[in-house]
């Protein structure tokens, strides 16, 4: 299965080509399906409607953030795209979900991968990651009735610096859109945040593809454009559930799209990079309801102690990382303590507040690494962090 090793002619944009895409994984026969998985086209999208079940939608968002996690601790050079969907795929099958792309209007794979120029709907096939890439990863799931829509994008190995302020920018565009989320916002307005800081950095904003209302089906309405001046109909509300998803370009927003019907890329063959997040309307705001989550306190103190063992200390903790680690994805809680950071901030914007924010992502990240990666040098900044950490939480509470 997959592309033809004879490509059409086709005037292609940048440097990616397409490889051999693998074989279709199946699905059991015990997960529940959309009716796409029958016929490979969304007929229950024609009537479009609000998912409202909070507390479902939000135990499928769990699951998607912990299903990227995997696949984003799988990003390096020389992996393929194909590798990241195998992840993918396994992970969501087994927690007894459905991978929603799947044969989405005949697609034939479990997740989206989008490398360097490609904007979104990348196929994943068997071209392996290069160092200097970055690489989009889409997940989207589907368990018990409710679906979850969410992705970021990745740097695989040194990155130029344009492209990591490609990255960080496009990040910073979803957050500010986020923060102005709450009922009586029009829609329209975030595509108005977002371009005034794309373009205040000099990036464009990508005009084609929209973020959508998702809930018991995977696109409705509302459409939420990412562009400013766009004539979006509509005010939040409370209950509303859609994603914000702006694709920011180094050079021209203007899409093409492959002969293979799905990738679309920039007409310039320069980056695009892309951040995600389904978002749930409450009475007093917005509810990120696939963002990260917090673990257990003892990270700190764990961190204090590989300290006092030096580096070799990272060696001998490293079942104790790898046990956090697995504790932190049972019970949905990730990436060692951001909302730990979060509150000193919130109370006292400060310094206080920076110096838990950096012990938490010196931390984190070290945890993270060291337990999926055995990364030892990565790793040594964990007691620094722990530090870090601990001492804006004395601070706040003798201040």
């Amino acid at each position: 299965m997959g592309r033809s090793l004879t490509m059409p002619e086709f005037k292609y944009t940048g440097d990616l080509r397409p490889e051999r895409i693998g074989p279709t994984r199946p699905i059991p026969d015990h997960i529940p399906k959309p009716d796409w998985y029958f016929t490979g086209v969304a007929r229950e999208e024609r009537f479009p409607r609000f998912g409202k079940a909070v507390e479902e939608i939000r135990e499928s968002c769990r699951l998607g953030r912990r299903v990227l996690d995997l696949a984003h601790a799988a990003v390096a050079p020389g992996v393929t795209t194909d590798e990241l969907d195998r992840i993918v795929h396994e992970a969501t099958v087994a927690a007894g979900a459905y991978p929603s792309p799947y044969n989405y209007f005949n697609f034939p794979k479990s997740v989206c991968t989008s490398v360097n120029e490609v904007i979104c709907h990348g196929i994943p096939d068997r071209r392996p990651l290069r160092a200097g890439d970055i690489v989009n990863v889409d997940v989207s799931v589907f368990l018990n009735g409710w679906h979850a829509d969410l992705n970021e994008t990745f740097l695989v190995g040194e990155v130029d610096e344009a492209g990591r302020r490609l990255v960080r920018v496009t990040h910073e565009c979803l957050m500010k859109a986020i923060a102005i989320c709450r009922p009586g916002t029009r829609y329209r307005e975030v595509g108005d945040v977002i371009t005034r800081h794309a373009h205040a950095n000099g990036f464009s904003v990508v005009r084609a593809y929209c973020g959508h209302g998702t809930g018991d089906l995977f696109h409705c309405a509302p459409n939420v454009p990412h562009y400013a001046h766009n004539k979006a109909k509509g005010v939040m509300k409370e209950g509303e559930v859609f994603t914000i998803e702006p694709m920011i370009c180094e050079g021209s927003y203007r899409d093409r799209t492959w002969p293979d019907g799905w990738t679309a890329t920039t007409e310039d063959g320069k980056r695009s990079a892309q951040f995600e997040h389904q978002l749930i309307i409450t009475k007093d705001g917005a509810m990120l309801s696939n963002a990260w989550h917090v673990v257990a306190g003892v990270g700190g103190a764990t961190a204090v102690a590989a300290g006092a063992y030096g580096s070799h200390g990272l060696t001998h903790l490293q079942p104790i990382y790898r046990t956090m680690y697995d504790t932190a994805n049972k019970y949905h809680l990730y990436h060692g303590g951001f909302l730990m950071a979060l509150a000193p901030f919130a109370r006292r914007p400060n310094w206080v507040g920076g110096l838990a924010l950096a012990g938490t992502v010196l931390f984190s990240g070290s945890v993270y690494t060291v337990a999926l990666k055995e990364d030892r040098a990565y790793g040594k900044a964990a007691p620094f962090g722990g530090v870090l950490l601990m001492a804006a939480w004395l601070a706040l509470a003798i201040s």
